[in-house]
């Protein structure tokens, strides 16, 4: 039965004051009568600038949920926003720290019931598992999205031991994120703390990348080293169209603690104003689940499917998709049944068959991978997969004479040698329509050195055979009768990773695919409620959001591009006046023929402006390699004043060189 909506109050600029003397700056929102009849607090604890960063989503959600009775604590981290402090890495020991005092604060003010929930998506969704495999008493209960349990294996760093250029692109990010001022209406002091910001703001591509191996500083915050650590009860919530796949059936098959997960065909968004469609109420999942562990009302809610997974029709390869047709499939989250196939000469089959294959791929191979982290509703995701196909050993199945719906991760197994100590595999799995076009369905990649450990990596013995297995990424893809399913083998997968420093030449001898079929995809279902949210956040735009992607040849050189271009536009918060906007690019060259020739370089303008003031940072990164180093290179600016008036009030340079490691 739904009861009445409480009216709510906002509180722009709460200020909690830890114990070293921090004082971290909180927007919040609670029924008015909170005092009178205390509420459970949710939290939500982040980098990314509640004032204008996160501000648009935050509308949408808070104020939603504090009218159905809770206490709901947008915080920005230290270092960040309009807090105190300064940043130092992401899920450092300090930032966990800091999580925990805010909980047992949140907990001890009078208008909180005692109980408290922590929610986050991506960073929030990472500290959310972390805080809770700390155990802080009042925290019973977190929602988690596009979240891991990881940092090493599944994360923007590496994956499969390889180096995502993630590594390059989301430190940038960060680069550009945290070099805005406070906002001065909130911190009569924002001048002085931005330019001790900007004096000792981390390029953390550097940090992350001197950490190659799956050390003690990657098994920090991964709670996978154990599952147990956490005790609260868990939604675990991802997308199809996101990087983070994984984390939502590893925290189902794992956690002790009540679990439930939903994965739906989303990019990096919340499921209520995500793309594709369909959207769910996730406001309504999110209030039930915390109604049931926060409130202690008992609505059912341990008793929903372990695993909700949308399951997505096979479709046409496209860069964007506005919907993705399918259904809901409920159940355990049981690992599905497997059918075996294997790899034979251009092949897949029930039968072992003589296999040779040498693969060789040219440098450019993966420029039809789209974006790793789909994020930014430009044209992100992986387009027709034929010219990637054309540059790999490619294993195609016959027509397949009913559907078949691919539900978990696929496993592959082969056995190759190359020519080479350094080398690398990315495999594809892709749905072949009968005209040829290639969807993928899913990846994955494995830096050879680390087949057998990503903390102790070894090189190859050139001409020596080795076995190895790589996990593809979760999936729900549904492929028609008469259609096929294709493995596709490459020794690059460029802007996607790294190159090994030397072109190797892999021969593959055998292999299999371990394909998890569902048995019943026509079976039981699930129906969400359709999408509620508060009203949207009052803008005035003063330019468009606008996204570009373009890939090119030099046809003098050979360098083969990728241009990317993502302007977030700009506006005018027209509830407390604040003009931010930002632009950011990025390049990503190399030759077909050369490894060492592969650069990345970004660009990011980030403007703050009100009443007056108005700021502007312009922040560079670049990445190059020779056959034994890393280099990184990385500039900021910050400019004051507009037209005639501006000046440029700060500058810094860094530049870096770290040593390959079986990289």
């Amino acid at each position: 039965m739904e009861h009445a909506l409480r009216p709510i109050i906002e509180t722009p600029d709460m200020r909690i004051t830890l114990a070293d003397g921090c004082a971290l700056s909180a927007r919040v929102w609670m029924p008015q009568d909170a005092a009178a009849m205390p509420v459970p607090a949710v939290l939500e604890f982040l980098p990314y600038r509640k004032r204008d960063g996160t501000a648009a989503r935050d509308a949408l959600t808070h104020p939603w949920m504090a009218a159905r009775g809770y206490a709901c604590t947008r915080v920005d981290m230290r270092g960040s926003g309009d807090s105190d402090g300064l940043m130092e890495d992401e899920y450092s020991p300090q930032e966990l720290s800091d999580a925990v005092e805010v909980i047992h604060w949140l907990a001890a003010q009078p208008w909180c019931s005692g109980s408290v929930g922590m929610m986050g998506i991506s960073w929030g969704g990472f500290n959310a598992l972390q805080v809770a495999a700390l155990q802080p008493a009042p925290l019973k209960a977190i929602v988690t999205l596009c979240s891991t349990v990881d940092r090493y294996a599944d994360d923007i760093h590496y994956k499969g031991g390889c180096l995502l250029n993630e590594n390059l692109g989301w430190g940038a990010t960060m680069w550009a994120y945290s070099s805005r001022p406070p906002d001065p209406a909130l911190r009569p002091d924002w001048r002085d703390l931005w330019l001790r910001r900007l004096e000792a703001e981390p390029f953390l591509p550097a940090l992350w990348l001197r950490h190659q191996r799956r050390d003690a500083y990657w098994r920090h915050g991964s709670v996978c080293e154990d599952f147990a650590a956490i005790t609260a009860a868990t939604l675990a919530v991802g997308g199809w169209g996101d990087s983070y796949k994984n984390a939502v059936p590893a925290l189902v098959g794992n956690l002790g603690a009540p679990v439930k997960g939903i994965v739906g065909p989303w990019v990096h968004k919340y499921p209520h104003f995500a793309v594709p469609e369909p959207r769910i109420g996730f406001l309504q999942e999110a209030q039930r689940w915390w109604d049931r562990w926060l409130k202690g009302i008992a609505n059912g809610a341990e008793d929903d499917p372990a695993y909700r997974q949308y399951l997505m029709d096979g479709v046409r390869p496209a860069t964007w998709y506005a919907d993705r047709p399918g259904r809901w499939l409920a159940g355990d989250g049981a690992p599905a049944p497997l059918w075996r196939l294997h790899l034979g000469q251009g092949a897949l089959g029930d039968a072992p068959t003589p296999l040779q294959s040498l693969i060789a791929s040219p440098q450019h191979c993966g420029m039809a991978g789209g974006e790793f982290c789909a994020i930014w509703l430009g044209p992100e995701q992986p387009g027709d997969q034929r010219a990637d196909d054309a540059f790999s050993a490619c294993f195609d199945t016959a027509p397949l004479v009913q559907d078949t719906a691919v539900t978990g991760a696929p496993r592959v197994t082969l056995t190759l040698s190359a020519d080479r100590p350094q080398a690398q595999i990315a495999v594809r799995l892709c749905h072949v329509h009968p005209d040829g076009a290639s969807t993928r369905i899913t990846w994955g990649v494995l830096n050879l050195s680390h087949r057998d450990s990503h903390a102790d990596p070894a090189p190859l013995v050139a001409g020596q055979p080795v076995s190895v297995t790589l996990d593809l990424d979760h999936i729900a893809y549904r492929v028609p009768a008469g259609h096929r399913l294709r493995l596709a083998v490459s020794s690059s997968y460029w802007p996607m990773i790294w190159p090994a420093p030397e072109a190797a030449a892999l021969t593959l001898t055998a292999g299999h695919l371990d394909l998890p079929v569902h048995p019943d995809p026509d079976g039981e279902g699930w129906d969400f409620p359709p999408p509620e949210a508060a009203a949207p956040l009052a803008v005035e735009v003063l330019r468009a959001e606008h996204h570009e992607r373009e890939t090119s040849t030099d046809l003098t050189t050979g360098v083969v591009s990728l241009r990317i271009l993502d302007d977030f536009g700009k506006r005018r918060d027209l509830g407390h006046g604040l003009v931010s906007g930002g632009i950011a690019r990025e390049w990503w060259d190399i030759h077909p023929d050369d490894p060492l020739s592969a650069r990345g370089r970004t660009h990011w303008t980030m403007e703050t402006a009100r009443d007056g003031m108005v700021t502007r940072t312009e922040t560079h990164a670049e990445m190059w390699s020779d056959a034994r180093q890393f280099h990184l290179s990385a500039r900021i600016e910050a400019w004051e004043g507009e037209g005639a008036q501006v000046r440029l009030i700060h500058a810094r340079d860094l530049h870096e060189t770290i040593d390959r490691d079986h990289a």
